[in-house]
């Protein structure tokens, strides 16, 4: 299995934060070859077929990473996940079904762009259980957890409502990957211009996303763009996720054009 720098980068930073069954939890699926597979192979449909930005390796560990960072803020905040309100497991229960349903969220991108997060759940599924009965003995947790990371496979693209915190991390996490390099390729290959470059140009624009505490709510998102066009990227794709998820309430949202004040949008 060869990884990219930039992949290694992100695996170093995702295991750096994490301990317990999560981590051993991502770093089996990390290495995990049917799972890396697929990722490569949503990438090669993505970029080359579709000429679309990434859905591979970084992005889903990016997602991953993005994931984590707000699962920790709404945590140092004293905000309960739906596993521990609802069943009485903790929050590393909650961090599992997260870090694995970010991991594999986008493979479905290997059979098709529409209702991609639909063909994902399936092709993740078999993933989902040997990974859960290789950890976990006890079964009502394994099909907790495995349902829940469905949900957050299902949920990702904000077409099928989500109403878990836990599947409601990922959508955000995946929007918020929309930094210029996820366009680098995209872009490099493209030769003539087609319906929907404004994806690629609008994400090509925009320079920096920080997940940070905020200052009235448990997580601040900011966006930073050396160009307007950046604005469709956050209008037209972040925005309706945060707004279709169950963590909308515990985010604060700004974006601006570099070297000008931010614009709030929650």
């Amino acid at each position: 299995m060869i990884k990219s720098k930039k992949e290694e980068h992100l695996e170093k930073l995702i295991l750096g934060r994490l301990s317990g069954k999560p981590l051993q939890i991502t770093r089996y699926l990390m290495n995990d070859e049917e799972t890396r597979s697929f990722q490569e192979y949503a990438n090669v449909v993505s970029i080359k077929r579709l000429g679309f930005n990434d859905h591979g390796p970084v992005h889903m560990r990016k997602t991953v990473l993005n994931s984590i960072l707000m699962a920790e803020l709404l945590m140092k905040a004293g905000v309960r996940f739906n596993l521990e309100k609802e069943m009485g497991y903790t929050a590393e229960e909650s961090l599992t079904a997260i870090v694995t349903a970010a991991l594999l969220h986008d493979i479905g991108m290997g059979v098709s762009r529409a209702n991609h997060e639909f063909h994902g759940a399936v092709l993740a599924s078999p993933i989902i259980s040997r990974t859960l009965t290789h950890f976990y003995e006890d079964t009502l947790l394994r099909a907790v957890l495995h349902s829940l990371i469905l949900e957050g496979i299902t949920g990702h693209m904000a077409t099928h409502p989500v109403h878990s915190l836990e599947a409601g991390i990922i959508l955000i996490g995946d929007g918020c990957d929309m930094e210029r390099g996820r366009a680098r390729i995209t872009t490099m290959l493209s030769k003539q211009p087609k319906i929907g470059d404004i994806h690629r140009y609008s994400a090509t624009a925009i320079n920096r996303v920080d997940i940070a505490a905020g200052k009235e709510k448990p997580i601040r998102i900011s966006v930073e763009m050396e160009s307007t066009t950046g604005f469709f990227q956050v209008e037209e794709v972040l925005y309706p996720k945060i707004f279709n998820s169950p963590v909308k309430k515990y985010i604060e949202l700004f974006a601006n054009k570099q070297g000008e004040p931010p614009l709030r949008y929650l």
